[in-house]
């Protein structure tokens, strides 16, 4: 099978094209380092030309309300792309609860991702997933300083982005879901105590305060970032995941 990774040089991007390469498909890893540029569409007819599937990882630039319009032109710009090349089968990644988020500007620009994937002309899956291990770090930095951390207690259930890219593996060698599918690791933690067991394990003696209005969760009710029924539960567990580092 030839798949075509837009985002393939990023942090699931890179792993994805590994993981596929190595179960012997053809993939093509597309960026702005590769020539591809959705913003402009200059690129995306050679990129995917001959591609069975295009996997979509590619994110914006910045999180604030410039997003939706990132991600309106570039979605566009790949299903207009895909329809020319026969491309038979859209995927891309999204956020477990994105659409019950609508306080937060990349959220809504992810949901209007989906919609417009929904409304496209070709088979699609959503691959949404969970808040990743590795972005913990910056997660906490937000609203860190020398001596304290401040989150909420927020529920959260994070995964391995090695556990996010076997299920986009999968899913892309797959008949399309036309639907979503959730990832998710195997634990449900309060944001507070996650960043407690973070500065544990590192030996970092700075305090975690519990904070209901500190950092970009704290406008998250309830357990919308939790993964609900009939989610892909990943195995890897946090502090296994810690140890490995």
């Amino acid at each position: 099978m030839k798949i075509t990774v837009i985002g393939g040089t990023g942090l699931i991007g890179t792993q994805l094209v590994t993981t596929l390469r190595a179960a012997g498909h053809d993939v093509v890893p597309s960026s702005p380092s590769t020539g591809v540029d959705l913003l402009t569409g200059a690129g995306l007819d050679e990129a995917l030309a001959g591609a069975d599937t295009v996997v979509n990882v590619s994110n914006s630039p910045t999180f604030d309300e410039a997003s939706p319009a990132f991600f309106r032109t570039t979605t566009e710009n790949l299903l207009a792309a895909g329809e020319r090349a026969g491309v038979r089968h859209q995927v891309i990644l999204s956020i477990v609860g994105v659409d019950r988020v609508p306080q937060l500007d990349y959220y809504r620009a992810k949901t209007l991702q989906e919609e417009l994937l929904r409304g496209g002309p070709t088979p699609y899956s959503i691959v949404r997933a969970t808040q990743f291990f590795e972005f913990v770090d910056a997660v906490m930095s937000w609203t860190a300083d020398d001596r304290t951390v401040r989150l909420p207690a927020t529920p959260v259930q994070p995964v391995a982005t090695a556990d996010v890219v076997a299920a986009l593996a999968d899913v892309a060698t797959a008949a399309p879901l036309n639907g979503t599918l959730d990832v998710a690791g195997p634990d449900v933690l309060p944001l507070d105590e996650l960043g407690r067991l973070t500065l544990s394990f590192r030996q970092d003696d700075r305090t975690v305060v519990t904070d209901e209005r500190a950092g970009m969760f704290a406008v998250v009710e309830g357990d919308v970032l939790t993964a609900g029924p009939g989610a892909r539960l990943a195995p890897t567990r946090y502090e296994e995941w810690l140890r490995s580092r």
